[in-house]
């Protein structure tokens, strides 16, 4: 490792401290900053019923003085209790469901990536052939319709009309639906920045030099053209690994997946205020954790690059 490399790498590792600072202190204000409480329901309450509730979760204490602690709790990964699930911890609960959601945004993560290149390079290599034009197709279809319509629509005919897979995503079975809705979009989309960058590539004078010295074809679509031509893929597939690994909000809960998408969702409904606070921090940790590891692997992918 070289001494500019390893000081980029330190920058950067600074920068995503400083971001993750950013989004607790953003996250608790906001939070706190909301009108009404957590435990005000239909059935509101007693002043003395409140009043012992804050005391019992420490909400009764100045603001800053809150924002501390919480500082200091979350360097120990302590996220506080729930103050809707009663005896339960966020942090479990955060980890319960993130073992689903990692499970299921794996493999679906796994198979974006796989047919995402491929057929991005396929794409590139028959360009405006009768195939290139139906990747293209349905590329941008998948691209342009929303999540929750494509989830309800296989929810629909292959639950309801075609009962072939179960409605709920609490079985083996009834995660494949939920796979495919979370790598539709991102597969598309990889497949349709695969071909641009793989045009891109293609049409540079290196690869007419290898051309012209008989390499072949194989060798320089595989070696020299789609080695290069993934360095922009790269910049999508970091931070989209952390959002599909730490679950979708919609796929979850319209398959009723138990992951840490449909907890979000459910905390958000119940006023769960640490709950909510904590399940942010965690996505946006994610997300920030897993584009500093793409911008460190540029150099593995090319060593070329100059961080000075």
């Amino acid at each position: 490792m070289d001494s500019k490399f390893a000081f980029y790498v330190v920058k950067r590792l600074l920068l995503a401290i400083v971001t993750i600072f950013l989004v607790i202190t953003i996250t608790f204000f906001v939070m706190n900053a909301i009108p009404g409480g957590p435990f005000l329901s239909e059935k509101a309450p007693t002043p003395e019923v409140i009043a012992a509730l804050e005391a019992k979760y420490g909400l009764d204490k100045p603001l800053m003085e809150r924002y501390w602690t919480y500082l200091k709790d979350i360097l120990h990964f302590d996220f506080g209790p729930s103050l809707k699930q009663r005896g339960k911890y966020v942090i479990d609960i955060i980890l319960t469901g993130f073992k689903t959601s990692a499970k299921v945004g794996g493999i679906a993560a796994a198979i974006a990536i796989a047919l995402g290149i491929t057929m991005g390079s396929i794409a590139a290599i028959r360009r405006n052939k009768p195939l290139d034009k139906t990747i293209m197709v349905a590329s941008t279809a998948f691209v342009a319709t929303p999540g929750f319509i494509i989830a309800s629509f296989f929810l629909i005919i292959f639950c309801v009309k075609l009962p072939l897979f179960p409605a709920r995503g609490d079985t083996f079975f009834g995660l494949i639906l939920p796979i495919v809705c979370l790598s539709l979009y991102p597969m598309s989309y990889i497949t349709r920045l695969t071909r641009s960058s793989m045009l891109d590539v293609l049409g540079q004078d290196y690869i007419r030099t290898a051309r012209a010295k008989g390499v072949s074809r194989n060798k320089v679509i595989f070696k020299h053209a789609l080695k290069n031509a993934l360095i922009p893929v790269l910049t999508y597939i970091g931070p989209m690994i952390a959002y599909i690994l730490t679950g979708s909000l919609v796929v979850e809960k319209i398959f009723s997946v138990p992951g840490l998408g449909r907890a979000f969702v459910n905390s958000i409904t119940n006023r769960d205020y640490t709950l909510i606070m904590g399940t942010t921090i965690f996505l946006a940790s994610a997300i920030v954790i897993m584009t500093l590891v793409t911008d460190i692997l540029y150099k593995l992918v090319d060593p070329r690059i100059d961080f000075s």
